[in-house]
């Protein structure tokens, strides 16, 4: 790719190729990687920036430092010193041979000529003796202003690290500011001046208009009682219960503020998760992004009378959608500045009181038990290039973001992908945790898309944690979980471009990835399935049939059924991958030779490598999609013990496990499978189970669920697919005794493989095994999931004349239906009801 030049053409007379033309990459000081396919190889190869060119001379060795682009390119040798290098890069650099010309990839050059003094040096705002210093790395600016308060105010440009600095007086606290960064930039196609806000942004003017010159440690943003703040006891990881939260969910307030009321029905419900066993709760994202105004003034709201629309019409969504753009919801995963809180939660967005409520609101989970996570998206911005949105972009052109061959922005996480295999970028990750874990007392992170992460920049981030101390730091680093979505796709996919951070590259780590196995066995089918009634363990596949023909025969369901079990068992083992058992068909198999959509289902090295989950915030609701998939005549009791069954299966794993807030509750988004921006109407949580439960607030938004539509809207239409305060309430009271005995069983905290390996075991595992039951042994307990919508016996010779009862949480629990579970010592038998998980004890 390449634009063809007259024949007479000239280095002066080069035109500009596209701003997406950038087809040559400057891989580091010496090495240029050219496409094969580009231009007559015979011609001379060239540098070209404005004050001359750079020969380029074909390298020994080739590309065998860049295996990736050996193949399709080739390696010329760069003739020209660092000096000039650095010269070079603060303008326009082209690459030429012969009459073509194309554009260049400088990340390489740039982490290779400044990365050794930038990653070492402090950026954003510090503070010495009250005095600021304010810090950004622009080191292919021809120039970098500070704009403070309505004056401009040089830098200093460090040479070595490329980093431009000013430091005034105590009086610049407070004070707004922005850079004016001069720099060539591709996609404008000229030198420009940018008026950007600072990436290491510690606070913001509203809508993120300007930097705040603010020390996080200065004690006027202190909450009362912060620096005692006693945080409940961290556990280790694999015992973790997470629940899954959206700031703007959880209460009509919408904000930080909601957090801090002990008697909110909000609250009370989290105290009463945490009291049984629940011990974080993960926040989506918190930090400030780009998509929602943050006055309360400028935030639209929905022109209709929504309450008074039919249950199955489509009048809700399309009020909705006519002022979603403009309205307070978004799920927040398109990241602005990732080291600010989000303003739109704050009681006032214009300045530092977001900081102070973000810790009040910290310090309201602590006093309801529970520790706090963040979700961070590090993997992509909201936008790049010269939009008003893109930060990073507008101040170093073509280096935070994952480049294309062709130059092009890599878009597979949905947004313009960062690449945080570049130094800096890398920086900014580690820098921006700590700052989280330090000044707001993050106790956990959870990384979107982590698999576009490389594991090195996750583990430079679980190393830089670990060296925080209470001492020093005011906080325990080695007690920070991590864990994130270890998909394995895009551009990066199968380790292209780095050792990534996924799912398998993660075991033995610590760091644990959402485990997408046992969650389509116990929902059935997959996310992406064009008929959503497809089947699985807790939603009656072959047990239950729902008759819809995507099932397939009886034989097939069965088939299908065994196999899910498989894929539960070995999710309850922690995702294993070398725990041996065997399997439904008869055979001895590891967790590793079990199959998942052609993948190894087990690929943890120990308990706390994989997390279980039956729902988040991804997808239909554990509710909805149980809505889909039972048959349509199950009652809404029978619906509510399903729905049990189907967190028992995460929540009694080996390793941590999450929910999404309210599934307890029965929560349902009116079916809606990504509600990212359907408003406050589908995603509000019904802390009061008069209001129900959300479902039947209309067709959810056309925008990603249409092509359901003719399955939603006669569920929707039916009264009697809406649970009332009986089917709402036993369900998560019989979960919460649950995460009572997950917490207080010991067993369930084995910390290695041969540990799980010795006292867990599947003693009816096997070819007479019974479909839509997993009978799980764990040292002196047998938990038994009964899916089907009958009694089931369990028959387990080995352990007759051996005495069990039902464990006493559940013995003198709130489900009356469990207590009605039993046991024959004489013949090892356990009976179990319909529909529902019996935990029995050795008495």
């Amino acid at each position: 790719m390449g634009l063809t030049l007259p024949a007479t053409g000239t280095a002066s007379a080069t035109p500009t190729p596209a701003p997406t033309d950038a087809t040559v990459q400057w891989l580091d000081k010496h090495t240029v990687a050219w496409p094969k396919t580009l231009g007559n190889p015979t011609h001379p190869h060239r540098l070209i920036h404005e004050g001359g060119a750079f020969d380029l001379t074909p390298a020994p060795g080739g590309l065998a430092k860049y295996p990736r682009l050996a193949p399709t390119h080739d390696a010329f040798r760069v003739q020209a010193g660092d000096n000039d290098e650095r010269t070079a890069l603060r303008g326009k650099v082209l690459a030429q041979a012969g009459t073509v010309t194309t554009g260049v990839q400088i990340p390489g050059v740039l982490d290779d000529l400044y990365a050794p003094a930038a990653t070492k040096a402090p950026l954003g705002p510090t503070f010495r003796g009250g005095r600021p210093t304010l810090s950004v790395w622009a080191p292919t600016a021809k120039n970098v202003a500070l704009e403070l308060d309505g004056r401009t105010v040089p830098m200093r440009r460090d040479d070595a690290s490329g980093v431009w600095s000013a430091t005034g007086s105590r009086d610049w606290a407070g004070k707004p500011y922005r850079y004016a960064v001069t720099v060539h930039a591709p996609a404008a196609g000229k030198v420009v001046t940018n008026h950007v806000t600072d990436p290491y942004s510690t606070a913001l003017t509203a809508d993120s208009a300007r930097s705040l010159v603010t020390d996080l440690a200065d004690p006027a943003l202190a909450p009362a009682g912060w620096q005692r703040m006693r945080k409940p006891k961290a556990v280790p990881f694999r015992d973790a219960r997470i629940q899954e939260l959206h700031v703007r969910d959880f209460s009509p307030q919408g904000g930080y503020l909601a957090f801090t009321d002990p008697a909110a029905p909000g609250l009370r419900h989290l105290a009463q998760l945490a009291d049984a066993g629940t011990s974080y709760v993960h926040l989506l994202p918190v930090f400030d992004f780009a998509t929602t105004p943050e006055r309360r003034a400028d935030q639209a709201t929905p022109p209709c009378d929504l309450a008074a629309l039919p249950a199955d019409s489509d009048q809700q969504q399309a009020c909705v959608a006519k002022t979603a753009a403009r309205d307070a919801y978004n799920w927040g995963y398109d990241p602005l500045h990732y080291t600010v809180p989000e303003g739109s939660y704050a009681s006032d967005p214009d300045g530092t009181r977001r900081t102070v409520e973000f810790r009040r609101m910290v310090q309201g989970l602590a006093g309801a038990g529970l520790r706090t996570v963040m979700d961070v998206v590090y993997n992509h911005t909201a936008a790049s290039g010269q939009d008003e949105k893109s930060v990073l972009d507008r101040i170093v052109p073509g280096y935070y973001h994952r480049l294309l061959d062709d130059g092009t922005v890599a878009t597979s996480t949905c947004c313009a992908n960062t690449a945080p295999e570049h130094a800096m970028m890398g920086k900014l990750v580690v820098d921006s945790v700590v700052t989280w874990a330090k000044q707001y007392k993050i106790d956990g992170f959870r990384f979107d898309l982590m698999g576009h992460h490389p594991k090195a920049n996750i583990l430079a981030v679980r190393k830089a944690l670990d060296a925080l101390t209470p001492a020093k730091d005011g906080v325990d680093g080695k007690s920070v979980v991590l864990y994130g979505e270890g998909w394995n796709f895009g551009e990066v996919a199968n380790d292209a471009r780095f050792v990534q951070a996924t799912q398998k590259n993660m075991a033995g780590t610590g760091i644990a990835t959402f485990s997408d196995r046992s969650r389509d066995a116990i929902r059935g089918g997959g996310p992406f399935d064009a008929d959503p009634r497809v089947q699985g363990f807790a939603s009656g596949l072959f047990t239950d049939p729902n008759g819809a023909p995507a099932n397939g025969t009886p034989a097939e369901q069965r088939a299908r059924l065994l196999h899910a079990q498989d894929l539960i068992k070995v999710g309850l083992t922690g995702n294993l991958a070398d725990y041996r058992f065997t399997d439904s068909t008869g055979r001895g198999v590891r967790g590793a030779d079990v199959d998942y959509n052609g993948s190894p289902a087990g690929y943890a090295a120990a308990p706390g490598d994989a997390l279980s989950y039956a729902d988040a915030h991804d997808n239909e609701t554990l509710y909805d999609a149980l809505a889909y998939k039972l048959p349509r005549a199950t009652a809404p009791a029978d619906r509510a013990r399903a729905q049990v069954v189907a967190l028992a299966a995460a929540t009694l794993s080996q390793g941590p496990a999450l929910s999404q807030a309210g599934t307890d509750l029965l929560r349902s988004k009116s079916l809606d499978r990504n509600s990212y921006d359907s408003g406050d109407w589908f995603n509000a949580l019904h802390w009061n189970c008069a209001d129900g439960n959300g479902f039947g607030r209309g067709l959810p938004p056309a925008r990603d669920n249409a092509d359901k539509w003719p399955y939603a809207r006669p569920l929707l239409a039916d009264p009697a697919l809406r649970p009332g305060c009986g089917p709402i309430t036993s369900a998560s009271a019989a979960y919460r005794d649950l995460l009572r005995i997950r917490t207080t069983e010991r067993a369930f905290s084995l910390p290695t493989t041969d540990a799980v390996q010795r006292n867990l075991s599947f003693p009816l595992s096997g070819t007479d095994e019974t479909p839509g039951v997993v009978t799980m042994r764990l040292d002196n307990l047998v938990i038994v999931l009964n899916a089907t919508p009958q009694q089931q016996t369990q028959h387990i010779p080995a352990l007759a004349g051996t005495g069990y009862v039902l464990h006493p949480v559940q013995a003198r629990g709130a489900d009356a239906t469990v207590t009605t579970a039993s046991y024959r010592a004489d013949s090892g038998t356990f009976a179990v009801p319909a529909r529902t998980v019996a935990v029995f004890r050795r008495g």
